[in-house]
């Protein structure tokens, strides 16, 4: 048997109907031991990985202050280089964003100081 090109079965399949589509694709599966469904799923939750992996920079916000609220307030100026007074209040109004575009190494170490003195903060 001859072999066929990419071409030729292009324009093969192009003359089928939906039925006969249909019986190739499910004679394509019986054989190959393939779904046709199958690459659908499995690329959607690759693209979604490769995505989150590539974000790099994260917003750190302050989402519960806690019980020592003294210590966050240190470590909020600490962070941001606001004033004592910007500071608190920034406390006071959690939750609030601390830090912008921060690389993750400084976000999550930032997110371990809070948590040190009982504040909970989340990176977005």
């Amino acid at each position: 048997m001859a072999k066929l090109t990419a071409a030729e079965i292009i324009e093969a399949v192009k003359g089928l109907t939906v039925l006969e589509l249909n019986d190739l694709v499910k004679a394509a599966e019986e054989e190959f031991g393939v779904s046709a469904a199958a690459g659908v799923m499995v690329a959607g939750p690759a693209v979604a990985a490769e995505a989150a992996e590539e974000k790099t920079d994260f917003d750190i916000e302050l989402t519960d202050v806690g019980a020592e609220k003294i210590k966050v307030i240190k470590i909020v100026r600490e962070i941001t280089g606001l004033g004592l007074k910007e500071a608190k209040d920034m406390v006071d109004n959690a939750p609030k964003i601390l830090k912008e575009a921060a690389p993750k190494a400084e976000a999550d170490e930032i997110v371990k100081k809070l948590a040190e003195v009982g504040a909970k903060a989340t990176l977005k």
